[in-house]
């Protein structure tokens, strides 16, 4: 089933499109039912359940850190982790670069740029993401590689407010890629939205209960 559902997803979209498997909560047996479908990027919410894997599983695998990131646990995934999304603070891109350079390593990341008027979420305005990137040049921070932004649409039934939300994305992404040309990732869109984001140009979806089921 699990082969099914990623063999469906991949037929539809581009080649270009990463895909990024969520698998949080989710057993070992279900990942690698999808990893022997062909699928190596899977993303997590919790570090230490991340480590977990990380160490069981094959070595291959990408592993992204998907969740909000604590400051205070950075160190435990610099070893490893592939790419950590939603990254919110100045404070957390110097963590990560200095836990990046403990383990010898570059570690990608994307800013969370907060476009959902819904007060849980968290993330960045345009003008502090430019801070921040220029932040980074400034210090000269050479162990962190900001690969790109992620944004989460609004939870509503509502579509005519998450493509809007798509959209403003998509402009801001644009807009900043003139002046930081190296912003290579738009990732926007889950297991509900994702076509629709695909549409409004992300190159990086994150699917989970499509893939794996509901949660129970």
């Amino acid at each position: 089933m699990i082969q099914k559902k990623i063999k469906e997803i991949r037929d539809s979209i581009n080649k270009d499109i990463e895909l990024v498997a969520v698998s949080k909560t989710k057993s070992k047996k279900e990942i690698l039912e999808a990893y022997n479908a062909g699928q190596k990027v899977f993303g997590e919410n919790k570090i230490q359940e991340m480590t977990v894997k990380h160490e069981e599983l094959p070595k291959d695998i990408k592993w992204h850190m998907v969740g909000h990131v604590q400051s205070n646990k950075i160190k435990y995934m610099a070893p490893y982790v592939e790419l950590v999304h939603g990254i919110d603070s100045l404070k957390s891109v110097k963590i990560l670069n200095k836990e990046a350079k403990k383990n010898n390593r570059v570690i990608k990341c994307l800013l969370q740029l907060k476009i959902s008027e819904e007060f849980t979420k968290f993330g960045l305005s345009k003008i502090e993401i430019e801070s921040i990137l220029n932040s980074i040049n400034i210090l000269g921070l050479k162990n962190i590689n900001v690969a790109g932004i992620m944004t989460i649409g609004s939870f509503t039934e509502n579509m005519n407010v998450v493509i809007k939300e798509f959209e403003k994305s998509k402009k801001i992404f644009d807009e900043l890629k003139i002046t930081f040309p190296n912003l290579k990732i738009l990732s926007m869109g889950m297991s509900n939205d994702y076509k629709m984001a695909i549409k409004h140009g992300s190159n990086m979806i994150r699917v989970g209960s499509l893939i794996f089921g509901k949660r129970i």
